[in-house]
């Protein structure tokens, strides 16, 4: 097996190699730019690293879908920072905003029809699945999204109902970038099922973190602004906890006063719903969560029939994954 470092220079690499017609100018080059700001990568990495568990063999045959798991998450997030009213993503200015809404919104579709051409360079043997499993896979994340915007208007919003939301919008692509390596290279059902599982609770541990980190974390590593989710409202695993045990102590009408701070009391929002946050202890609640989710994804591993050196490597990768700074 490739070491991570290994498989993420190639991902890097075959990244830069993405090459896009260059007409239309103003429907391609918000594309390129949004492939070109950075970003993780996770999900082309996770691909590779669970194809890499069966074969050794590293082509086109896996290195274009894995590029198709990457630019239909750039299309969501083109499309979430429309929708977010979002000013920066990856310490860089949105699509929307260095262009129009318009023009994310018609870049964004074509990067997911782009997505799907990408898929089909998978080995013919196994297309079908992949095909199936990609197509489930990015209606779900359209189905979780439309939760996630429904959510806006509501303010009975249970947790139970919120990690369901996550787990469309965020969990269900995870799980796909690592159950969709091992289908490229053959792996038994009962495997690809089970790496499935392991991506799943993996992006409940991701998504929480990223709530977490949206209200706590370093602007700087975090590559976005910090609070935006507090000025918008957005209902968060911090945002629903919080609720949950305002309710329970009677202080649902603090909460609500919190909550209807204008936007020209931006930084005094931030800072009083954040103590409040702390108050309650939802901080520490969320972090738990987060170690909670990560050690259920670890133990879907232990159920498979992979060797201990496959496991590891999907260990260090899920432990680089849920690491960023709290």
């Amino acid at each position: 097996m490739l070491k991570l470092e290994e498989i993420y220079r190639i991902i890097d690499e075959e990244v830069s190699r993405l090459s896009w017609p260059e007409e239309p100018e103003r429907l391609y080059s918000p594309l390129k730019y949004m492939l070109g700001i950075g970003g993780k990568r996770l999900r082309p990495r996770f691909c590779l690293a669970s194809y890499n568990l069966f074969r050794d063999d590293i082509g086109e045959h896996i290195l274009s879908p894995a590029m198709a798991l990457e630019t239909f998450h750039s299309f969501t997030l083109i499309h979430d920072d429309i929708m977010d009213k979002a000013d920066i993503r990856r310490g860089a200015p949105t699509v929307h905003r260095k262009w129009s809404d318009n023009i994310a919104i018609l870049s964004g579709d074509t990067m997911c029809l782009w997505a799907f051409k990408m898929l089909g360079k998978a080995p013919k043997e196994t297309l079908d699945k992949a095909l199936a499993l990609f197509t489930k896979t990015t209606i779900e994340v359209c189905e979780g999204q439309q939760m996630d915007m429904d959510f806006e208007t509501r303010n009975n919003v249970s947790l139970s109902e919120y990690i369901q939301m996550i787990g469309l919008k965020t969990s269900v692509l995870l799980a796909c970038s690592s159950a969709m390596g091992a289908v490229i290279a053959g792996a038994e059902d009962k495997v690809c099922q089970s790496l499935y599982d392991f991506g799943y609770k993996l992006g409940l541990a991701f998504q929480i973190q990223d709530d977490y980190l949206d209200s706590f974390g370093d602007e700087k590593i975090f590559g976005k602004k910090i609070g935006g989710d507090i000025l918008n409202n957005k209902k968060t695993w911090l945002l629903v906890k919080c609720m949950e045990l305002a309710s329970q102590n009677n202080l649902s009408g603090k909460l609500e006063e919190l909550l209807a701070m204008g936007e020209n009391e931006g930084k005094a929002k931030i800072d009083a719903v954040k103590a409040f946050y702390c108050r309650l202890g939802v901080d520490s609640l969320a972090t738990e969560a987060i170690k909670s989710y990560y050690s259920q994804a670890a133990s879907e591993l232990e159920k498979t029939s992979l060797t201990p050196a496959q496991k590891s490597q999907l260990e260090k990768f899920a432990s680089e994954l849920v690491s960023r700074k709290f």
